[in-house]
């Protein structure tokens, strides 16, 4: 594996408009290409996203025929770089749909893909109730995967809140945790960024977390502040609340280095429940 590595967060606020959502995804990717990233993260559900009440409303297609997977692998191809595409929806047999990421390889393929586990069901307050399981099928199988230069440990948005998925993820090997996002603002200015610094931290990891922006179709906005963290915590690289790009530079053997200063993994114990 290589050591250093050039990684990249693109930010954007995606609409209802599937085409419209691509274009923009398309120029922020060759942007970053264009600036040395092999690796390029997007956001959840970054190529079509809307609310109705509270329910959550993807842009989705069947996982065969997906041709929002399709237009990103010819894409991969063409820059020769690797995409982890935040998430997309993918039509499930009981009528709701997966929110799946999907790794695509230089040659385009499909290395590896996680479906979200823990889904957003929340009242926030002042009739801001969100539904996720109204409409999305939760996955069922935690996912690390091979990218060409580190081991990937896969989540989604609401996953950040369960330490125990990333845990897992850095035991079973995962360098970098990626943590595509659709955050809300309210919860985004509270808890954002202490929860990917702590996971990075824990598990002496870098973090990746591709995030939406701006108001969302049909009510609600999204935080943005797309961020790249360190295994020490060290913020790398941080977006606003606008659409771009942000690149940054990962030294993969500060993993090892940091795990062996201070050796959680090793030293965590099982231990029996409280009665």
């Amino acid at each position: 594996m290589m050591s250093d590595v050039r990684v990249a967060c693109i930010q954007i606020n995606a609409g209802a408009s599937v085409d419209d959502n691509l274009r923009r995804a398309d120029l922020l990717i060759r942007e970053a290409a264009a600036g040395g990233a092999i690796f390029i993260c997007t956001p959840e559900y970054f190529s079509g996203f809307e609310r109705a009440g509270d329910k959550a409303l993807p842009a989705h297609f069947p996982w065969a025929s997906h041709p929002v997977v399709a237009h990103f692998s010819a894409l991969a191809q063409a820059l020769q770089c690797e995409l982890l595409l935040g998430s997309v929806g993918v039509t499930s047999p009981d009528g709701r749909m997966r929110n799946r990421s999907v790794l695509l390889g230089r040659d385009g393929q499909c290395r590896a893909y996680y479906d979200k586990l823990h889904l957003f069901d929340v009242d926030l307050g002042g009739g801001n109730l969100i539904q996720e399981s109204a409409t999305i099928e939760p996955g069922e199988q935690a996912v690390v995967a091979e990218a060409d230069a580190m081991r990937l440990g896969m989540s989604v948005c609401y996953d950040l809140r369960f330490p125990r998925l990333y845990r897992q993820l850095a035991q079973a090997g995962a360098q970098v945790l990626t943590v595509p996002a659709a955050f809300t603002r309210r919860t985004g200015e509270a808890h954002w960024h202490i929860l990917l610094r702590s996971r990075a931290i824990e598990n002496s990891c870098f973090v990746l977390a591709a995030a939406q922006c701006g108001k969302v179709t049909g009510g609600g906005e999204n935080y943005g502040h797309s961020l790249i963290v360190s295994p020490w915590g060290d913020i790398l690289a941080e977006a606003g609340t606008e659409e771009g790009v942000i690149v940054a530079d990962l030294d993969l053997s500060l993993v090892e280095r940091c795990r062996q200063r201070i050796p959680v993994l090793v030293h965590e114990r099982s231990f029996s429940g409280p009665e």
